[in-house]
């Protein structure tokens, strides 16, 4: 794929997609009615913001099954891909393997959302079509050490049903405001602080480290949103690193979480980056290596 013309992009318009987005949106709208409000639906809200996108995202389908940053039990490893099934972002096969084709080609018209096309197309517009990145044969030769595990085929046949389920037992819990919050509303913030990184992360911030072609950044309110992703220019200098805030003003919740589970003796083989700061002292970038941490 050269370009993205129009015509083609008429073409590949998923219109289940927009539709899909489109409901959410609306759906979560529903939260400024005060018959919807309640104190207890935010807190609900916050707490499966947080086991989906930290836990789930960031931690789970990110830095463990993406790029392997650290070692988990396999059992440990399923709870948190079960978790990142719930952000409802697809199953975990097409999650990575997107993300792999992402860091292979990174801002070039491969990449599925490339900030070449503009903010729009890599913070949603890749959403609603059907591209080169939807080929299920791509899916299969970018996510090759997923493949073949039933509980991860489980989770990407049964995402959206996964999701109903949840909500039937926020139903059960506090009625349709703790839906209307701990689905809809999560699932909204959820989408949008993840686009952020695709979208404000290559266009806004700063850089540690120089990268030829490569257009990704630190963006600090990116970070505090998405749990420590939005330190992207970290990220794509050190892929394999468990922590992506690398200087000591660089906040990284999901780094916290993974933390934990090495203290607790659950994580182990921990991949970190460790910045350098090259001999030129004009220089403002940092070269690194990566270390390894066992627990």
């Amino acid at each position: 794929m050269s370009a993205l013309s129009k015509t083609d992009l008429k073409k590949n318009l998923s219109k289940i997609n927009v539709a899909f987005f489109t409901g959410l949106h609306l759906a979560a709208a529903l939260a400024f009615l005060p018959q919807f409000f309640s104190w207890s639906a935010v807190a609900v809200m916050f707490f499966l913001y947080w086991v989906t996108a930290s836990l789930g995202i960031c931690l789970g389908f990110h830095r463990y099954l993406t790029h392997r940053s650290f070692e988990l039990p396999k059992y440990v490893g399923y709870f948190f891909a079960l978790c990142g099934t719930l952000a409802c972002q697809n199953g975990p096969t097409k999650w990575v393997a997107q993300h792999r084709m992402h860091h292979a080609s990174s801002d070039t018209p491969m990449d599925p959302h490339s900030m070449l096309y503009g903010f729009y197309w890599s913070h949603f517009g890749w959403m609603i079509y059907r591209n080169h990145y939807d080929d299920p044969q791509k899916i299969i030769a970018h996510s090759k050490d997923l493949q073949g595990d039933r509980f991860y085929k489980f989770l990407d046949n049964n995402f959206l049903k996964l999701q109903g389920v949840l909500a039937l037992i926020l139903f059960a819990m506090g009625g349709w405001s703790f839906v209307i919050w701990g689905i809809f509303v999560r699932m909204v913030i959820g989408y949008h602080s993840t686009w952020f990184v695709n979208s404000a992360a290559h266009l806004w911030g700063y850089r540690n480290v120089k990268l030829k072609d490569d257009l990704s950044t630190n963006c600090w309110w990116v970070g505090l949103i998405a749990w420590g992703e939005g330190w992207h220019n970290n990220h794509h200098a050190f892929p394999s690193s468990a922590r992506h805030g690398l200087r000591p003003w660089e906040i990284d919740l999901t780094w916290a979480a993974i933390w934990v589970l090495k203290t607790l003796g659950l994580a182990k083989n921990i991949k970190v980056a460790k910045l350098q700061r090259d001999e030129d002292r004009e220089n403002k970038f940092f070269s690194g290596v990566i270390v390894k941490k066992a627990a």
